[in-house]
């Protein structure tokens, strides 16, 4: 009997790796399979095999379902936008708070801090019950805000004007009512749309959405994007951990952090694809404005607990060490 006992426990030590399930991971892409974030899913999905996972990708156009599926156990893991997955990993989703990251190379170097193996344990959180862990991020660019009438070309004119925001970011609700817009609430799926058929004079997006979702139609002969960045958008992958091999979570972010030039180099390329013709300067007394804005937007959302202070301390002082002149350097809330 104790021989046979042997020989079964044996066997499963060898049995239970080969056996374990795949993993289905929700990723996001407007484009489907035909996106670049599912192009860079597929890579991630390759090297997840040498960390001893058998990832299943199932492609999205509408994130709101992917959230969906992955809250109801339909798949392992999720790629999504940072705003959306914040609720996972509030640490990790802080990076993408409103005027954190101005340039790109804050953006690389505060992705690098938050994928550090010291943040670890920063990166693993549990929400009803459930263990999520933060094991990739992945930078998308600076949002923009793109208007349908350059004529809209300060922070006063802007007051009245109907802007498309993201319904779940508590953040850009909170920036819209700040400058006096008329906030229209709307989801990944329709905000560039509605910016296009006309139902609203202003949104904010990434330059990599630019071609692929048509935003030229929007701006037609009289729009413009303003080269001032109101935030930087990254994505986020979000796992449950006890469906995955032990260290997995650290083989992902070491990857992830491989990647990064790259992916840098990608949106700076479809950056520079916009036309000159449709970029436009603000004032560096609005620049100022858009600053002190996003900054008490900043400070409000983390004092209610939506942004880490952590991160938001780390921040600032990315921000300072580039800018030391900056006004928000000699002062205390960050």
């Amino acid at each position: 009997m104790k021989n046979k006992l042997f020989l079964i426990c044996s066997l499963g030590i060898f049995i239970s790796p080969l056996a374990q399930a795949k993993q289905n991971v929700c990723v996001f892409d407007l484009l489907g399979k035909a996106g670049e974030s599912y192009k860079i899913m597929e890579e991630w999905a390759l090297a997840a095999k040498s960390w001893g996972a058998d990832v299943n990708l199932i492609a999205y156009k509408s994130e709101e379902q992917a959230d969906s599926d992955f809250k109801t156990n339909k798949c392992d893991a999720v790629a999504m936008t940072t705003m959306r997955s914040r609720e996972y990993n509030k640490f990790g989703g802080s990076l993408d708070a409103v005027g954190s990251v101005p340039t790109y190379a804050i953006a690389e170097k505060a992705i690098t801090y938050a994928l550090d193996k010291r943040n670890a344990r920063r990166l693993v959180s549990v929400k009803n019950g459930v263990k999520y862990e933060l094991v990739g991020i992945s930078p998308l660019g600076m949002a923009y805000i793109f208007v349908r009438d350059r004529k809209i070309d300060s922070f006063e004119k802007a007051k009245g004007i109907k802007f498309a925001y993201l319904h779940y970011d508590i953040a850009q609700k909170a920036a819209v009512e700040r400058v006096g817009a008329v906030g229209v609430p709307s989801d990944i799926s329709n905000f560039v749309k509605r910016f296009n058929s006309g139902e609203v004079d202003s949104v904010p997006s990434p330059a990599y959405a630019f071609k692929p979702l048509e935003i030229h139609r929007g701006l037609g002969s009289k729009g413009a994007m303003f080269t001032y960045p109101v935030m930087h958008v990254t994505a986020d992958i979000i796992i449950k951990p006890d469906q995955f091999p032990l260290g997995f979570g650290e083989k992902s972010r070491a990857w992830s952090l491989k990647r990064l030039p790259q992916t840098f180099k990608l949106i700076q390329r479809l950056e520079a694809e916009i036309p000159a013709k449709y970029k436009l300067n603000i004032s560096k007394e609005d620049e100022v404005k858009y600053q002190k804005l996003l900054r008490e937007v900043r400070i409000d959302l983390t004092q209610r607990g939506v942004y880490d202070a952590t991160m938001m301390s780390v921040l600032k002082r990315a921000r300072c060490t580039i800018d030391r002149t900056n006004f928000e350097c000699s002062l205390a809330g960050e």
